[in-house]
């Protein structure tokens, strides 16, 4: 794969040209019987790069996650994986072919240390025989190196990773994720739930994550957030692809009004100033 690509370190943006994506949405649609949950999406994922989804609830995020990640297969259309036809039939699958997704409940077990949810299902283990046991010591300090790497300093990986705020909890699946060998993340939501600081904390992980040559599928409903670090922008409404651009093709005004429904949000306006019922 050619990678040629060259930085805009004002406006934190790459420009790629001449390479394959590492992820690729080709006009997917999506069925749940006679219910159209998602048609004619496509979408880019670019190595080093953030791919940011936008849309209300119901406009067909869930879904389009649900396909990246392997859970659902998709209708119609062509997903790529480095230029590959696929159709992933599970999540292991997907995450065999380096695509891990993070979830908004994040799926982690609150009571147990943070080395432990950092290593839940993939443990590693020291010994032969009947005296084979987890390697307690490598986990622990795997866990505080690979955090420290993405520059999240605990104090202390041995305690209950309930204990740690949403925003650490999400920078901790994010270094999870990296460790373990995505080329892509999918991150469902990640600043919902989280105050300004939190969230601002969330971003700078995933900048940390695109700048570590990774792709990014951000999933949210806050143009703001998503203009602050992203490099492509796909709106979806009602299941239906309502625009896809670039970051130089694109301003946060305008993003904003297209997310906030555009030429309907006009229409309201016009009505309430008329003082129309």
């Amino acid at each position: 794969m050619t990678r040629i690509s060259e930085m805009d370190e004002a406006a934190g943006t790459t420009r790629t040209t001449g390479r394959t994506a590492l992820v690729e949405l080709d006009d997917v649609s999506k069925y749940y019987g006679n219910v159209r949950a998602l048609e004619g999406v496509s979408l880019e994922v670019h190595a080093g790069e953030i791919t940011c989804v936008l849309g209300d609830n119901g406009a067909g995020k869930s879904t389009l996650i649900k396909i990246i990640a392997g859970l659902h297969q998709h209708d119609a259309g062509t997903f790529r994986i480095d230029g590959e036809d696929v159709r992933p039939a599970s999540p292991r699958e997907a995450l065999d072919r380096g695509i891990a997704t993070v979830y908004q409940d994040l799926a982690v077990v609150p009571l147990m240390p943070v080395w432990r949810n950092f290593f839940l299902g993939s443990e590693p283990r020291k010994g032969r025989g009947p005296f084979k046991r987890l390697d307690v010591d490598l986990m622990r300090r795997t866990t505080h190196a690979e955090l420290l790497r993405m520059g999240i300093d605990l104090r202390d990986v041995d305690q209950p990773i309930g204990t740690l705020s949403g925003g650490e909890r999400q920078c901790v699946a994010i270094a999870r994720a990296v460790h373990f060998g995505a080329k892509v993340i999918v991150l469902d939501e990640p600043t919902a739930a989280l105050g300004v600081k939190q969230s601002g904390m969330v971003l700078k992980y995933v900048a940390a994550a695109r700048d570590a040559g990774l792709g990014v599928v951000l999933i949210t409903h806050n143009p703001h957030h998503a203009y602050l670090v992203g490099n492509r922008f796909v709106l979806l409404k009602r299941g239906a692809m309502t625009g896809s651009h670039t970051r130089d093709e694109i301003t946060l005004d305008e993003l904003t009004r297209q997310m906030a429904g555009g030429s309907e949000l006009d229409d309201l306006r016009h009505e309430l100033a008329g003082g129309a019922p």
